[in-house]
């Protein structure tokens, strides 16, 4: 899918495994709300997966889908050999992988309840080393994206980017919170695009006072996600109402995200318009939620194709 001389693109993120546990009950029966503030509770898990996740992981895993190439730039821990492995056979290069020997892999560990109520723990684990991997150590790079990782690995990839004279996508994702309205500032001086779903919209709102004009003056798109209700991607010529794929089954939402934005940078390598790279990255989304876990999904060249061409009445073709 990809043409010759289109480039590479360097995924700076987190790569994570992540530990997901079904509890058979609700949560509700089990806290009692007088008692919250001594709460000592266990679950019993008798269902449990382990994935592999973490933005710059998934994002490089559906490049490799959609047959570009996408070198993630991560730091992990000694127990990182399963998902190093995963990403061979994958077809993702790992060049760019930093292993820390002295920590672990970041890891989540979620719980999930009958109401699909959510108890996670979050350890950062070697992430908090990002900031050790240079932008400037990867060539051949056409494009990049800052996606969430550790917060001072996010500073200083964004300004290598920059100076590097690399467009790059800012995607602050779950990082978000760590930074307030000057980060923000400093972060869209420095960036091409920006890509937020809708809730971090309102949050950098919040913190800026921007609204989606006046951040899309600054760069060349600003692209929110709305769930299923679609995309929207804002330029400064006007906005684009991008909807969303139709999905054959809802079982796994985890990481839709993710894929979206792989659709955007296969869009942004291939020089297509915005509106076809927004059913790419729609559908894309859409074929993530089929699956469980962020990176077991699957599709050929022409399946692709054939779903793409049925959303959009024939316009859009892949690059």
């Amino acid at each position: 899918m990809t043409g010759p001389g289109r480039g590479r693109a360097l995924i700076c993120g987190s790569l994570a495994y992540d530990t997901i546990m079904v509890f058979g009950d609700r949560f509700a029966n089990h806290i009692l709300p007088d008692k919250i503030h001594m709460l000592s509770v266990s679950f019993l898990v008798p269902q449990l997966r382990r994935e592999y996740g973490g933005c710059a992981g998934n994002i490089a895993y559906n490049l490799a889908l959609l047959g570009d190439v996408g070198y993630p730039m991560a730091t992990v821990g000694r127990d990182f050999g399963p998902y190093s492995e995963w990403l061979h056979r994958a077809g993702v290069h790992a060049d760019h992988v930093r292993v820390i020997d002295s920590e672990l892999t970041a890891q989540a560990f979620i719980t999930t309840d009958l109401d699909d109520n959510q108890i996670t723990a979050f350890h950062p684990g070697a992430m908090q080393h990002s900031h050790l991997n240079q932008v400037a150590d990867a060539h051949g790079i056409a494009i990049g994206i800052v996606a969430p990782d550790g917060r001072e690995g996010m500073v200083r990839h964004a300004e290598q980017f920059a100076a590097a004279r690399i467009p790059f996508i800012f995607d602050p994702g779950q990082g978000l919170p760590m930074f307030g309205g000057e980060d923000l500032e400093r972060f869209v001086s420095q960036a091409t695009w920006v890509t937020l779903n809708d809730y971090e919209w309102q949050m950098v709102q919040q913190k800026t006072g921007w609204s989606a004009g006046g951040l899309a003056r600054r760069v060349a798109a600003l692209i929110i996600t709305h769930g299923a209700a679609g995309s929207t991607i804002h330029t400064r010529d006007g906005a684009i109402e991008v909807p969303a794929a139709p999905v054959r089954a809802v079982v796994d939402p985890t990481g839709c995200g993710d894929a979206y934005r792989a659709g955007l940078i296969h869009g942004l390598l291939h020089g297509l318009d915005w509106r076809t790279t927004g059913h790419i990255a729609s559908l894309m989304g859409a074929i993530k939620i089929e699956s469980r876990g962020t990176q077991n999904h699957h599709f050929s060249r022409s399946g692709f194709q054939e779903r793409l061409t049925s959303m959009t009445a024939g316009a859009a073709r892949l690059g």
